[in-house]
């Protein structure tokens, strides 16, 4: 799943609308309990779904269930698994991070736990560059899932590419070809800005080093980009790939974070900070917040007041009008706002309380 998926689901109104999320497993023998429990899942679905709604109503709808989950390939099962299902889609996606045991039925599909999940992930964009063609992975961790949509893969149909140099004498063959070089990287540049725009992640690289430079030379997401691979990976899978890829951007992930500890304490001598998850929470909804530091595992359900501004923090989440987690909820208004969420470790921030940020203004 990735976040065009996401916003796709989201845009998905039916009633009712069926959703069923789980954790799952990578490996044996931990993995042979997966179907048992999209059985059992779908088992409460199927009876949830007749108890409540007219059985003509639901039929399509269970037909639709009952065909999908036939189609479960486990083999190739990751740490969590999402069904969708309603009157007119029928879609399932693996996800590189678990989800919580999940049936529930209502007007539009149940999204909330995946936005949250994606959120925390460590998640970034990677270019594998070549001619023949370059290719557009999502990754999450060591997992990579190809892109297919908006001209990707892109193979360089030009001079130097499918085509060949003109056999003319007053031509510099090798200029020529460096040229047609340029152009194409920045087509490919170019195809990569509205997943950029939609989704701005940290960018990695992987291709031969004439190729790596054509396109910094060319590209203007230059900032973005965060790791590079040397070598050519043509031929290399989505899983070979993650894992050579994800030690690189993994060790420079760690090298943001310290520079990012370093602009806090810049932006604290300028008093353009906030500190505590009550401060945080408001100048997020203020849309403030131009970076959200907060630690790995820190999660703290809390009570909104009728402003929406004021937090009351409290112990038990399944405390009525509760929120389960005010620490997600902060993180998804942030980058819904265009700011950048980064993790760090557990106690990084503890003279913030766990949490902290850097202000707009």
């Amino acid at each position: 799943m990735n976040i065009t998926d996401l916003k796709l689901l989201q845009s998905l109104r039916s009633h009712p609308s069926l959703t069923i999320t789980l954790p799952t497993h990578r490996t044996s023998p931990a993995n042979k309990q997966d179907p048992i429990r999209v059985k059992n899942l779908v088992t409460t679905a199927t009876n949830r779904l007749i108890d409540t709604y007219d059985k003509r109503a639901v039929e399509p709808i269970l037909r639709r269930l009952e065909l999908l989950v036939n189609d479960i390939d486990y083999r190739y099962t990751l740490d969590g698994m999402a069904i969708f299902v309603n009157r007119d889609t029928a879609l399932w996606y693996m996800t590189p991070f678990p989800l919580k045991e999940r049936v529930i039925v209502d007007e539009t599909f149940y999204t909330r736990d995946l936005v949250y999940a994606m959120n925390r992930a460590p998640r970034y964009w990677v270019l594998a560059l070549s001619e023949k063609p370059t290719r557009l992975f999502e990754g999450t961790r060591e997992t990579l899932q190809e892109v297919e949509t908006g001209g990707f893969p892109m193979a360089h149909l030009g001079p130097g590419g499918a085509r060949g140099i003109p056999n003319d004498p007053a031509i510099n063959q090798s200029a020529y070809r460096d040229e047609h070089h340029r152009i194409f990287f920045r087509q490919v540049d170019e195809a990569l800005a509205p997943f950029m725009a939609d989704d701005p992640l940290p960018l990695a690289l992987a291709g031969v080093d004439r190729y790596l430079a054509f396109f910094r030379e060319v590209s203007k997401h230059s900032d973005a980009i965060i790791a590079t691979l040397t070598g050519n990976y043509d031929n290399a899978s989505a899983h070979d790939l993650g894992q050579l890829i994800w030690p690189i951007v993994e060790s420079n992930l760690q090298h943001r974070r310290q520079q990012v500890l370093r602009e806090l304490e810049a932006a604290i001598g300028g008093q353009r900070y906030a500190s505590t998850i009550g401060e945080v929470w408001r100048f997020a909804r203020e849309g403030r917040v131009m970076s959200l530091l907060v630690e790995e595992n820190y999660h703290q359900p809390a009570l909104v007041d009728e402003s929406g501004f004021r937090l009351t923090l409290i112990d038990e989440p399944t405390t009525p009008e509760a929120l389960d987690d005010a620490v997600d909820e902060i993180i998804a208004t942030v980058i819904d706002r265009g700011g950048k969420v980064v993790f760090l470790a557990d106690g990084s921030l503890s003279a913030h309380q766990c949490i902290a940020a850097i202000l707009r203004y």
